[in-house]
Order: C-alpha cells, then structure tokens, then sequence
C-alpha cells in the first residue's frame, strides 16, 4: 500500500471552555483542550493508576461555532481529526512547536441530565447533535438556531 492515513478519534472530556478566534467577517477558530484518560492496576502493588494525556483540539467556522454555543468545561466529546504540528519562533528566537487536533467531526456525549447533576443546567443543549465533515455542505438554518 503506497497511501498514508492522518485520522485520530478521540473521546475525552474539556478541560477548558472554547476559546474563539475571529479573523474576518466569516472565518474563525476555536480551540480547547481535551483530556484522555488510560487507567489500569499495578499488578505488583494492586494499585490503580490513571494517566490523564492532553490534546489540543482545533475546530473551524461554523463548527466552532456549534462547539463554543453547545460545550463547556467538563462534557464529554468524540472528536475525529487529523494531527497537525505547527513550527514557529517565540520572542526569544527559540523555536516552538504545537501538536493540534484538527477536528473535522465530532459528537456531543454528555447529556442533559448528567450535566444537570454537576452543574448549571443549559437551555436547549441537544443531546448528541452531529457536525457533518468541513468539506460537506451544510444547509443554511432556517428560523432557529439548532446545529441540525
């Protein structure tokens, strides 16, 4: 097989809100962190570890939209994307790197009533809408202002 694959899914909680970024009139970014957690038992001391890893999740326009409207701290997410390392020189002429998610799917999995337990509840949150893929076509919404 000659091709490659870039394609991560992850499900994972927030660890933050969505923190948007506008450029112009109608493109803009959000980003949050996402935490994965791997838990297994210490087969000498019996003991459970769990080891939390972070990513760093990019979404676009009007997905990052739905995102910032629908998530807050703390809700679980299944994220699909590709990675993508950015490179760039900080103030001190060192240079940097970044490893990002680029979502191009995603599912809301926290429901209204286990966010009703820990926190605030919010109005008109659904359940588990769907974000088709950034290169389909979404229809325009009508009246209302739901995702779907």
């Amino acid at each position: 097989m000659s091709g490659t694959l870039n394609k991560v899914m992850l499900i994972g909680h927030l660890g933050d809100e969505v923190k948007m970024h506008y450029f112009d009139d109608k493109n803009c970014v959000g980003r949050f962190p996402l935490a994965t957690n791997e838990t297994y038992t210490n087969k000498t001391t019996n003991e459970r570890i769990t080891n939390t890893e972070w990513h760093n999740i990019v979404v676009r326009n009007k997905a990052a939209e739905i995102c910032e409207k629908y998530l807050s701290k703390g809700d679980k997410v299944y994220i699909e994307g590709r990675i993508k390392t950015r490179k760039w020189t900080d103030d001190k002429g060192m240079e940097r790197y970044s490893t990002e998610i680029q979502c191009t799917d995603f599912t809301f999995l926290t429901n209204k009533n286990e966010q009703q337990q820990g926190q605030p509840p919010v109005t008109n949150q659904p359940a588990q809408p769907q974000q088709p893929a950034q290169n389909s076509v979404v229809p325009e919404a009508e009246d209302d202002d739901l995702p779907f």
